[in-house]
Formats: structure tokens, C-alpha cells, sequence
């Protein structure tokens, strides 16, 4: 890993806030930039900034991304050769609710970023995408060679946009970009809307679990050291054009373009029934599970082929279920003071 600047979109946020952490601890220089959105509590958010308070390598701007004139000021004063673009409106369920918002954080904030790339000499943008623009596709396990062209949520589509808007940037101006679909990351500093933190709260206050497609869904659980084991070791691999590539049988995850895609999963989904039954068992608690219908815009299941991660990375996530619960519910006690 080199020592040049890396600046981290998102550094509030749950994955972002790891990344600067790792970024920082390996000698990198990083500047994140957060606009604190209250969509969940800027308490959490505050905490995670605390963690990285002390290091002198990292400097925080509150900043919004939609925000077309702060945005070039901030690649003016600093121009950043790297860049790790996290920061989005997250949430497939809120997105039916105000899809404003997605349409600000995850397309004008991204279209911003991408012109402080194009104009001040970006080595490479790592950017996030998202296991749900796999949309209404079935065939599991999900593939970056698949088509993602049919989103079922707001979200999604933002997602898969944010995918297209890099690579005409690459095409166009030559910005090495690379974007990695998560799947459903976990782990301590976690996000109190998604699944594993939902299910702690009710069980730790004795309150009814609402499962989803009747207790059916799978999930590809990904733990958050992982993913940023990920993030880090493809953030000094920027995206070269693949000379393989034609326009005859295009591939949807390279480019004749510096410009890639990658899936960061598990490798191993699990029935939500499952990991209900360890959060349990850790909390040592049980309480009730309301099974209920599947609701607009998620999906039964997914499921990473991590095929090209191994391949080109060298690296597949492998942090076991059991493992990685065992560390969020002890994190999880210990921020809430259990």
C-alpha cells in the first residue's frame, strides 16, 4: 500500500468509517467527508468520527455531496489521487418513501465526485455498488456477467446508475474506476436499519421479530473486516482496460475502458431463521418471530460468485456467520452498555 492522500466518502457511515480506520493505520493520509444525513441517528455517526479523532493522518469535512460548488472546491484545494466513494442514500424500503433523496445523494453526489475525478487527476475511484442491482434475476449464485437490467427498487436503479455514470467517465476521460457490489455487510458500528441490528434491538428488549417471505430469506452476509480487506487491496489495482474485450459479446463486469466490477460477498448465504437463532443465542434471550409476506422491493434471496475477486485479487471473504455475529452482539453490548 502506497502513502498518498485517499479521500473517503461516506466516513460517517458504517463501511466508511472502517475504511478510513484501516487507511489510517496503514500510514495512508485520509481526508472523509460526511454530511452527518440524520436518516439514521448522527449520534452513531458522531461516535464512529470519535474513533478516528486522534489520528493526525485523518482530517473530517462535513460536506454534501449534491452539492455541485462545495464538491469542486474541495478537489481544488486538495486534488486526491485516490478516491473511495461510499457516501450514498442507503435503504431499499425507505427509497419508496422519498425517492428524492436517492436521487440527490446517489446521482447528483455521484455525477460531483465524478467530475472532481475527472478534473484533478484521479488515480482511481473505488466506488460502492450494490448486490441489489440484481434486481428480479433468480439464477443464484449472482454473477457480474449477469444482466442487472430489471432493479425492483428506487435504490437499486441508483445503484446500477452509479455503475453506468462511472464507466462513461472512464470511457470519456480516461478515470480508472472500480465499483464492488456489497453484499449485505455486517458487523461492529453497524447501521441500525439493516437486519442484524433490527433483530438485536427486539431481542434484547423481548420484542417481536417480523421475518419477512414467511422466514424464507437468504442472505449473503458479508462481515465488514472483509469488505474492507476488499476495499483496500483493489484500491491500489486501478481498473485497466481489458484487452479481451468486444463490443460483439460485451461483458457486463469489464471494459475495453479502465473500468471493473467486482461482487464482495460471503460466498455462503444464510436463512435470516438461522441467524436469528445465534443473535439468540449470544444475547441469550429469545422472543417471538411474526412471519410475514415478502414486501415491495426486496428480493428472497442472494447469493456473491466472487469467481473474479479470487481470480484478479487474490482474496475471498471467509469470516464465518457464528464468528462474525459473536463480534457484532459483543460490540453491540458494549455500545449500549449491556
Amino acid at each position: 500500500m502506497n502513502d498518498e492522500t485517499v479521500l473517503v466518502t461516506g466516513a460517517a457511515g458504517f463501511i466508511g468509517s472502517h475504511v478510513a480506520a484501516r487507511l489510517v493505520a496503514a500510514g495512508r493520509r485520509v481526508v472523509g467527508v460526511d454530511n452527518l444525513s440524520p436518516y439514521y441517528d448522527p449520534a452513531l455517526k458522531e461516535a464512529r468520527l470519535r474513533q478516528l479523532a486522534d489520528r493526525s493522518s485523518f482530517r473530517f469535512v462535513k460536506l454534501d455531496l449534491a452539492d455541485r460548488v462545495a464538491v469542486a472546491a474541495l478537489f481544488a484545494s486538495e486534488s486526491f489521487p485516490y478516491v473511495v466513494h461510499l457516501a450514498a442514500q442507503a435503504g431499499v424500503r425507505h427509497s419508496l418513501q422519498d425517492p428524492h433523496a436517492y436521487v440527490d445523494a446517489n446521482l447528483q453526489g455521484v455525477v460531483n465526485v465524478l467530475e472532481g475525478c475527472r478534473h484533478h487527476g484521479c488515480k482511481h475511484l473505488v466506488f460502492a455498488s450494490s448486490s441489489s442491482v440484481y434486481g428480479a434475476n433468480t439464477r443464484l449464485p449472482f454473477r457480474t456477467s449477469d444482466n442487472v437490467d430489471h432493479p425492483v427498487s428506487l435504490y437499486a436503479a441508483s445503484k446500477k446508475s452509479n455503475e453506468l455514470m462511472a464507466h462513461a467517465y472512464a470511457h470519456l476521460f480516461n478515470v480508472p474506476a472500480t465499483g464492488l457490489r456489497f453484499f449485505t455487510v455486517y458487523g461492529p458500528w453497524g447501521r441500525p436499519d439493516m437486519a442484524m441490528w433490527i433483530f438485536a434491538d427486539a431481542i434484547n428488549r423481548g420484542q417481536p421479530i417480523r421475518l419477512f417471505n414467511h422466514g424464507k430469506m437468504r442472505r449473503d452476509f458479508t462481515y465488514v473486516d472483509d469488505a474492507v480487506e476488499a476495499v483496500v487491496r483493489i484500491l491500489d489495482r486501478p481498473a485497466e482496460p481489458d484487452p479481451s474485450w468486444s463490443g460483439d459479446q460485451p461483458s457486463p463486469s469489464r471494459s475495453a475502458a479502465p473500468w471493473r466490477i467486482y461482487n464482495i460477498g460471503n460466498n455462503q448465504p444464510v436463512e435470516l431463521m438461522d441467524v436469528v437463532a445465534l443473535l439468540e443465542k449470544c444475547l441469550g434471550k429469545t422472543t417471538q418471530h411474526d412471519l410475514v409476506p415478502m414486501q415491495p422491493g426486496d428480493v428472497p434471496a442472494t447469493f456473491a460468485d466472487i469467481d473474479d475477486l479470487i481470480r484478479d485479487i487474490g482474496f475471498r471473504p471467509a469470516t464465518p456467520i457464528a464468528e462474525g455475529i459473536t463480534r457484532f452482539v459483543a460490540w453491540y453490548r458494549d455500545y449500549h452498555s449491556l
